[in-house]
């Protein structure tokens, strides 16, 4: 993993830098927060000291957050600052280091950063979805205008500003945090703190102090108190994503503090009284792993009072233009790209994949494909759209012909043998004009020339077919 380490001491960074050297890190330096704002693009985990001249851990935080949001941002914080340092948590920073600090506490929260880290790459980027996108596109910043879509909108609104637990399911990938943070954005608690924790990305035998905090010589490197996520939610929201995979011995005290709204920290006795909503979320069959003994039916219930689903791309490819128009926005201004549009047929193919990366996968292949673009417009031929694992067999293509000599027949001309006639970029155009022509052709047949039938077949929308069919003269064929 590649860290950025940010503090205007060099004293404190070169000691940093060699016990995460020691750890196997690829280590970028900054000297100042400016610095580290240059370098936010380039690195997985950030460490930044909270009080620099200039631009301070803040404006770093704040930084990452807009840029970045899938970098874990670590305070570093002076004795008689972690008031600062929560603050910062409750803004979004991951977690807080106390100087001075000990190597086994900096390399537990490394650890648990670089765990969210990859758990953030399989989802989509929580900015994804911008407010201020129009009624038309979609509600309350999340895009999309499908009828699924419209049912989530529906439940949002209606459940948003109560107490009541949301327990939010569906594949990886189909933005789930972004569900859960148009709850909270739409609650009255907005002003309040919206903490997240992936339950993933944490060691089981740190969940509990995790969750509730801890005290001073609680554990080997509790070298002070600590609050835990329930505390830092006070007044707020607790997303809880990946819920199923809480140990199961965790699950009891999980359960407590929700019914009871309290808790105490590991290596305490003070019994501490939190105002928390609770939203969860996973990509397991929870009824499924209380059957095989893995979660409590119990908390499945406390959990559960308000389910929403979120389905997966692959049935909701009505959205994929608006979501496409969106990523090649937000992206443009990302890379620094002047993408225009995206061609009929480029988008065509968008809405026949399966996405089993759901949004996360559509997100990775447009940002690649807006990275190597050489003009204004996405065509057809740029995009590079893996394999559909799990998916339906596709219509198998039509063999095509080989536009190349083989290498034993006699070359008149004098050229070498295996000559293609004419470029690379107009045969390949040609012949997926031609296999879709053909897989077009064979959809209609299948279904007694029904176009939303054949759409259906194709896994594209009926004005996408109509489209392509206008452009192969198969217009007469609509039915």
């Amino acid at each position: 993993m590649k860290i950025l380490v940010a503090d205007d001491e060099q004293n404190l960074r070169r000691v940093l830098v060699a016990l995460l050297r020691r750890e196997g890190h690829e280590i970028v330096q900054a000297a100042t927060g400016l610095e580290a704002v240059d370098r936010l693009g380039d690195v997985d985990v950030v460490i930044t000291d909270l009080r620099m001249p200039g631009a301070d851990g803040m404006e770093v935080l704040r930084a990452a957050a807009k840029n970045f949001p899938q970098v874990p941002v670590i305070m570093v914080t002076a004795y008689g600052s972690v008031g600062q340092a929560v603050e910062a948590i409750k803004a979004g920073a991951f977690d807080y280091i106390e100087k001075p600090f000990e190597q086994e506490a900096i390399r537990l929260i490394v650890d648990k950063a670089i765990g969210q880290a990859a758990a953030n790459r399989m989802a989509p980027s929580p900015n994804l979805y911008q407010p201020g996108d129009g009624e038309a596109k979609g509600k309350f910043g999340l895009v999309g205008t499908s009828e699924q879509m419209h049912a989530i909108f529906s439940v949002i609104d209606k459940v948003a500003d109560t107490p009541s637990t949301v327990l939010i399911t569906g594949e990886s990938g189909t933005g789930k945090e972004l569900v859960a943070k148009a709850l909270h954005e739409q609650s009255s608690r907005k002003s309040g703190p919206f903490i997240k924790i992936n339950c993933a990305a944490i060691p089981k035998t740190l969940m509990e102090s995790e969750l509730f905090g801890y005290e001073k010589g609680a554990f080997t490197g509790a070298t002070s108190s600590k609050p835990g996520r329930f505390e830092l939610a006070d007044g707020g929201t607790l997303f809880l994503d990946e819920i199923g995979e809480i140990p199961v011995e965790m699950q009891v005290k999980l359960l407590r503090a929700i019914q009871e709204s309290e808790f105490e920290r590991v290596g305490g006795i003070r019994t501490i009284k939190v105002d928390v909503r609770l939203i969860t979320a996973t990509n397991r069959d929870l009824e499924a792993e209380i059957a095989r003994g893995n979660f409590r039916d119990d908390l499945f219930y406390r959990l559960n009072v308000v389910p929403i689903l979120i389905p997966p791309l692959r049935k909701r490819t009505g959205d994929i233009p608006l979501l496409v128009q969106h990523i090649i926005k937000k992206f443009n201004e990302r890379l620094k790209k002047n993408i225009l549009s995206i061609a009929d047929d480029a988008l065509a193919a968008l809405e026949a994949h399966g996405w089993p990366g759901n949004i996360r996968e559509l997100e990775n292949v447009l940002e690649r494909t807006i990275l190597f673009a050489q003009g204004d417009r996405i065509e057809r031929n740029d995009l590079q759209l893996g394999s559909t694992a799990g998916e339906p067999p596709p219509l198998p293509v039509p063999a095509a012909p080989v536009a190349v000599r083989a290498a034993d027949e006699d070359d008149e001309d004098g050229d070498s043998p295996n000559e293609i006639s004419g470029s690379l970029k107009d045969i390949v155009r040609a012949e997926t004009s031609r296999v879709e022509r053909e897989l077009i052709v064979k959809a209609l047949d299948e279904t007694g020339n029904n176009v939303t039938q054949a759409a259906r077949l194709l896994k594209i929308s009926r004005k996408s077919l109509q489209m392509k069919m206008k452009e192969f003269g198969l217009r007469d064929r609509d039915v």
